[in-house]
């Protein structure tokens, strides 16, 4: 008897090999090639979709297709809404409110369009039991638990719905395939046949995914590819507020964030996420920063706290939540030279209020500010933003979007600005005074003054 031949598929980008290694040799990475039965190695996941040529002034594009959520701020984060026939991967930690939330949008959506929910997870008792303490309407939506990739089409070509809602990929389970549900040949299988059934019948999909220890979605990386959006549900389980952030969208502006408030009623939206960022004390407090930031195609106002305190190790502690704890090294750097403030003898902790991680750079002048107001034990000036770039030379570089940022501040009530010397507005902004800096140090007399 002839004996079958092996195949191994990396799970980054796809590649196939006769044997196994430890690195793939098409992307480099390592540790990523899985054992394939030669059935499936062989076969496209596509392998439905008619192939036809259309001249491209012939295809229309209707941009004012998209259906609302019945959430402002989970269409923001999908770039105006939904878009029919696309696929939406939901991803987040265990209890970070992915199911709550997609049980309350499926509900609103079943009030206009016919929408399935699929539960691999839970049973239909249990969403019922759910739905009932959200006071959501259970009318309209239809509900099957299963996990049958094949039982899970066939029932959506039968009843023919706008909307299939997923939860989750790593349950489903396609009958010709050996391995066990949550695979990475299971997952990727499963959701190259949801993709290629959403494109052919125009059903938006949406798919609850699983995050792994380290953060990013469980399966292979070549599953975000399938996908066209990719969303992150954020947020600690002792924080009652969530942002779902865009990492991925062919439809709209990646790292687009909608915040929410996890209540007993479920997902809520806020529709001023600035105000609960700012923690609204009376009293300036030393090591206390406000700072403009911008997410997608909007600013918001963010407090950052700092404290310094004196090292009793070898090694002074650097502890940064929110912010990069590689970038915030080497800005306390900058600080010693361009700054006159040392800190090798001081342990230092950051932490962005709210629970927000910010990734842009803008933040390095705010960071520099709470820092120095801890170190000397002063307040910065009461009501005041800043925003900026800091390079190794200690100047302050402008940022995008400045106008838009001040505008922002001033109308929750901020007085004062210190931004870029490039940033300056070109018209007054009405109840904002704004000093333009073009160095670290300059920034420092400003705010405190020896």
């Amino acid at each position: 008897m002839k004996k079958k031949q092996k195949k191994f598929r990396c799970r980054e980008c796809g590649a196939e090999s006769g044997k196994w290694a430890g690195q793939c040799q098409a992307c480099g990475e390592w540790n990523c090639l899985d054992e394939v039965s030669p059935e499936e190695a062989g076969r496209a996941g596509f392998a439905g979709i008619r192939s036809e040529l259309t001249i491209l002034s012939q295809v229309k594009s209707d941009a004012a297709g998209r259906t609302k959520s019945g959430f402002a701020e989970l269409d923001r984060v999908l770039g105006g809404g939904i878009v029919p026939g696309s696929v939406i991967l939901v991803g987040g930690d265990p209890g970070v409110g992915k199911s709550t939330l997609l049980l309350q949008v499926s509900c609103r959506l079943a009030e206009k369009h016919k929408t399935i929910y699929i539960s691999g997870e839970e049973s239909p008792q249990q969403i019922s039991q759910r739905a009932i303490r959200l006071g959501l309407g259970r009318d309209r939506l239809l509900l099957q638990a299963e996990t049958s990739t094949e039982a899970i089409i066939a029932t959506a070509e039968a009843n023919a719905p706008a909307f299939l809602i997923i939860d989750s990929i790593q349950t489903l389970q396609c009958g010709d395939i050996g391995s066990a549900p949550g695979s990475v040949s299971q997952v990727r299988e499963a959701a190259a046949r949801l993709t290629a059934f959403a494109k052919q019948n125009n059903v938006t999909v949406f798919l609850i995914g699983h995050v792994t220890k380290s953060g990013d979605l469980a399966g292979p990386r070549v599953l975000e590819h399938i996908i066209d959006v990719v969303c992150y549900i954020e947020g600690a389980s002792d924080n009652r507020f969530r942002m779902v952030r865009a990492v991925k969208n062919r439809y709209g502006a990646v790292n687009e964030l909608g915040v929410f408030a996890m209540t007993d009623q479920g997902m809520r939206e806020i529709k001023n996420p600035s105000a609960i960022f700012l923690t609204g004390q009376g009293d300036p407090m030393p090591g206390s920063s406000v700072m403009a930031v911008w997410e997608g195609s909007r600013p918001l106002l963010v407090e950052i706290q700092a404290l310094t305190d004196e090292s009793y190790g070898e090694h002074p502690r650097r502890v940064s939540l929110g912010l990069d704890a590689n970038r915030l090294a080497m800005l306390l750097a900058v600080l010693h030279r361009h700054g006159s403030i040392s800190t090798w003898n001081r342990d230092v902790f950051l932490n962005v209020v709210g629970g927000v991680r910010i990734t842009e750079t803008a933040a390095d002048l705010p960071l520099l500010l709470a820092v120095a107001s801890s170190m000397k034990n002063r307040p910065l000036p009461q009501r005041m933003v800043s925003f900026g770039e800091i390079g190794l030379a200690g100047e302050v570089r402008p940022v995008p979007n400045g106008v838009a940022r001040l505008q922002e501040a001033a109308k929750h009530g901020i007085a004062l600005a210190v931004v870029p010397w490039q940033n300056r507005p070109p018209k007054p902004v009405k109840g904002l005074e704004v000093k333009g800096v073009k160095t670290l140090r300059e920034a420092l007399g400003a705010t405190l003054p020896a």
